[in-house]
C-alpha cells in the first residue's frame, strides 16, 4: 500500500505542480481605451429562477457598453414559477436593450444545448456569450471582452466565476472547490492543453459556433455545453481559443444551500468527465481521483492498523501543499488573496470528492426537477 501511495502521489503531484507553472503563464490582461466595437447575443437559459433573475438582469441593465452594441436573449426552459413574469416587468422598465423571450424545444439529452440552439439561429450578433440566471455580471464584463477580442483576435473566450459567499464554512468549502477547478482552467491554458470552461462566462463567435458543427455529436450528456464544445474547439483551432484573466470579467453565481443539491451538482459536472476528447484532461480526472480514493483507504487502513501513520500523514501533508498553492494562486486573482486556510475542507473533501467521482460513474443525477441517467 505504501508503494501504491507513493506512485499515485508522485503523478498526482507533477500534474498538479503543471498546472501551479502553467497559471503564471497566463498573464493579466491589461486594459486600453480603444472604443467598443463587438456586439454580443447574450444568452441566458433559465428554468425556476424567479427568485435570482432579478439581480442577474439588474446586472445587465447595468452594463457599461452602448446598448446598440448587444441583445438579451432568454430561453426559458418550461418553468413552474414566476421567472417569465420577472423577466417580463424587467423589460417593461428596460426598453432600450434589445431583448427577446423564447421557449425551449427539446431536442436531445441536454436541456441546456437545446436551449443554446434553439437561441443561436436567431441572434442578431457576432458573438454568443453564455451566462446563467443566478449569476452576476460585472458592469465592464462586455467592455473588458470587447477589448481583448480586438487585440486577441479571439474567436473563443474563456472567463473565469467565482461564489459569492456568506461566512459560513459550506459555502467556504464549495469556494474552495470552485477555485481549484477555475485555478485547473488557468493553468492548463498556461500549459497549453486547455479543456475546461464554464458556461456562466463563455464567449464564442456565432461563426465559429457553425464551423464546429455546434453541439454535433456532443448531445448525449446531459451537461457539457461548455467544457465539450470548448474540447471540440481545442481539436480544430487551438490557436483561436484564448483565457481572459481579467478582474472586470469575472462572473459572480451563488453557492448551493443544500448538500443533496451540491451533491447532484458535482455528479452532473463529474459525469462529463467519461466523454472528453481531451486525453490530458482524462489522465488528469483519473489522477485526480485515484489521489483522494487512495486517502481515503489508506485512513481506513491507518484505522485498523494495516497502514502506518507517519506515511499517511506524509502523503495528506504532501497533497495538501500543492493543492494549497494552486488555491493560493486562484484565490489571489479571484478573491484578491483573501485569507484561506482549506484545512479542515481538505480532510473533508478527498471522501466528498471520491464519492462524486465513483458515482458519477455509475448513478444517475437530478437537476432542475429533471433526473437524468448515465
Amino acid at each position: 500500500m505504501i508503494v501504491v501511495l507513493s506512485i499515485i502521489l508522485i503523478i498526482y503531484v507533477v500534474l498538479i505542480a503543471q498546472l501551479i507553472l502553467g497559471f503564471g503563464k497566463v498573464k493579466t490582461f491589461e486594459k486600453t481605451n480603444s472604443s467598443p466595437k463587438t456586439s454580443f447575443s447574450i444568452i441566458v437559459p433559465f428554468r425556476n429562477e424567479e427568485k435570482n433573475l432579478r439581480k442577474l438582469l439588474r446586472s445587465i441593465s447595468d452594463l457599461n457598453y452602448p446598448k446598440e452594441l448587444f441583445e438579451l436573449i432568454m430561453v426559458d426552459d418550461f418553468s413552474k414559477d414566476q421567472s417569465e413574469r420577472v423577466y417580463i416587468n424587467w423589460r417593461m422598465e428596460n426598453g432600450k436593450i434589445e431583448t427577446t423571450l423564447l421557449e425551449n424545444l427539446r431536442l436531445s439529452n441536454s436541456p441546456k444545448k437545446d436551449a443554446l440552439s434553439r437561441a443561436i439561429p436567431i441572434i442578431k450578433k457576432d458573438w454568443v456569450i453564455t451566462t446563467d440566471a443566478d449569476c452576476v455580471v460585472n458592469e465592464n464584463w462586455l467592455l473588458t471582452l470587447d477589448q481583448f477580442i480586438q487585440q486577441t483576435k479571439a474567436e473563443m473566450v474563456v472567463g473565469a466565476v467565482v461564489y459569492k459567499t456568506k461566512n459560513n464554512w459550506f459555502h467556504h468549502f464549495q469556494q474552495l472547490d470552485l477555485l481549484s477547478l477555475q485555478g485547473t482552467t488557468i493553468g492548463s491554458f498556461g500549459i497549453g492543453k486547455p479543456f475546461m470552461c464554464n458556461g456562466a462566462n463563455f464567449a464564442y463567435t456565432k461563426k465559429f459556433f457553425h464551423e464546429l458543427g455546434g453541439f454535433g455529436g456532443i448531445n448525449q450528456q446531459a451537461s457539457g455545453d461548455d467544457v465539450m464544445l470548448l474540447q471540440k474547439a481545442v481539436l480544430k483551432k487551438p490557436e483561436a481559443i484564448h483565457y481572459l484573466k481579467h478582474d472586470d470579467s469575472i462572473v459572480k453565481t451563488k453557492p448551493e444551500n443544500d448538500l443533496f443539491k451540491l451533491f447532484m451538482q458535482r455528479v452532473r459536472w463529474a459525469s462529463k468527465a467519461t466523454s472528453y476528447s481531451s486525453s490530458y484532461a482524462k489522465i488528469l480526472a483519473v489522477g485526480v481521483l485515484l489521489m483522494n480514493l487512495s486517502l481515503v483507504i489508506g485512513c481506513g487502513l491507518m484505522i485498523v492498523d494495516r497502514l502506518n501513520w507517519n506515511c499517511f500523514l506524509g502523503v495528506f501533508l504532501v497533497k495538501y501543499l500543492v493543492d494549497y498553492t494552486l488555491l493560493s494562486q486562484a484565490n489571489g486573482y479571484l478573491r484578491k488573496g483573501k485569507f484561506l486556510l482549506p484545512l479542515a475542507s481538505s480532510i473533508v473533501y478527498p471522501v466528498f470528492s471520491s464519492v462524486v467521482g465513483v458515482y458519477s460513474l455509475f448513478g444517475s443525477f437530478t437537476w432542475k426537477g429533471r433526473t437524468f441517467s448515465k
